[in-house]
């Protein structure tokens, strides 16, 4: 796979009209009616112009916002952050490093044991590959990401039943 996330004018073109306007006018979707609010499956969240990973199914948590809420980006250079003052307020714009896709706001109203921030995405914004899927679709180089969290589970789990005993 080709790590060369830039936006092209076939990539637009793929997208459904929603898509294009999220990530190439700034839009927002709906809350509590977008693709990916209520997913809990494991797995990458992609650029939808791009395929350039961006989340990890691993750092995603219930905000109860409505949209994909995610403590982190997969890693620091796959967003660049901007000051949007529309709607009369100041915010943190997000956007993909890569294709510079509008992908939703940063808030520092987080979980403070992840950080303190709170990455609001709309899911009109991404692709989800499904772990399962990872190798199949070019982003094995993300597995680590997932075996790290199972085994910081499952300690967790040995730690609970040891404390049980």
């Amino acid at each position: 796979m080709s790590h060369d996330y830039r936006s092209t004018p076939e990539a637009i073109a793929r997208l459904t009209p929603l898509q294009r306007k999220v990530t190439q006018d700034d839009a927002t979707e709906p809350a509590f009616r977008n693709e990916y609010w209520n997913n809990h499956d494991p797995g990458l969240y992609v650029d939808v112009v791009s395929g350039q990973p961006l989340f990890a199914s691993v750092h995603k948590y219930d905000s109860r916002s409505g949209w994909p809420s995610f403590t982190r980006p997969i890693d620091d250079g796959a967003v660049t952050e901007h000051v949007d003052r529309s709607l009369f307020m100041k915010r943190v714009e997000v956007r993909s490093s890569g294709a510079d896709s509008h992908l939703g706001h940063v808030f520092d109203d987080g979980p403070t044991e992840a950080g303190g921030l709170r990455y609001c995405i709309n899911s009109a914004a991404l692709r989800f590959v499904h772990l399962d899927d990872l190798e199949a679709e070019g982003y094995g180089e993300y597995r680590h990401l997932f075996e790290t969290a199972d085994a910081a589970a499952s300690a967790r789990t040995t730690t609970e039943s040891e404390d049980r005993a």
